[in-house]
């Protein structure tokens, strides 16, 4: 996990600038109306999305838990595209596919800083983004009949805390792949 994640650290950066930016469009503009917010977050996941199934893919050949990142970026694109494919989807329908999306990607997440954990990393991050996505989807899904602007406000939080996190995990996580020099492997830092 340690190598595909050193080899593929722009796809933690991606998620976490897409994060970013969803959730500062979403603060500094909190009249957003439904369908701009299902829009948003569609681009959201999809980005996210593609950027984990593309760093999967391309360096499948590492490790064999390739599939986790795998797996997160195309429950993102479903996400994404469900968001998408329906529009006018009321605030509820909404709500349950976001908070489903939180549990599911925190629960990866999990798993990703479990394995991440046998190499002495800095696994408590995505051990600390997978409770906070868990516990934001489980809020959301329990507490459905939160106002707009204070959906908007809880939304834009957990974007830009988890988008910030994983961020500073993929920059990294650059670190992490070893350099080939002279026929041996040695740390791209000294």
């Amino acid at each position: 996990m340690e190598e595909l994640l050193g080899r593929a650290w722009w796809m933690l950066a991606l998620r976490g600038a897409a994060g970013i930016l969803f959730g500062l469009v979403a603060l500094f503009w909190p009249g957003l109306t439904l369908l701009l917010l299902v829009a948003m977050f569609a681009v959201y996941a999809l980005i996210g999305g593609v950027g984990a199934v593309s760093g999967a893919i391309r360096h499948r050949a590492i490790r064999s838990d390739w599939w986790i990142p795998l797996l997160l970026g195309l429950c993102s694109i479903a996400a994404g595209l469900i968001a998408v494919a329906a529009p006018g989807v009321t605030a509820l329908v909404l709500i349950a596919v976001m908070g489903g999306n939180a549990i599911v990607t925190g629960v990866l997440d999990l798993i990703a800083g479990v394995r991440l954990k046998r190499r002495g990393r800095n696994e408590w991050l995505l051990f600390f983004i997978g409770i906070l996505s868990v516990l934001f989807g489980a809020f959301v899904l329990l507490a459905p009949g939160a106002g707009a602007i204070a959906l908007v406000w809880m939304i834009s939080t957990y974007a830009m805390v988890t988008g910030v996190m994983l961020l500073v995990l993929g920059l990294g996580a650059r670190n992490w792949r070893p350099a080939l020099r002279d026929g041996q492997n040695v740390p791209l830092h000294s």
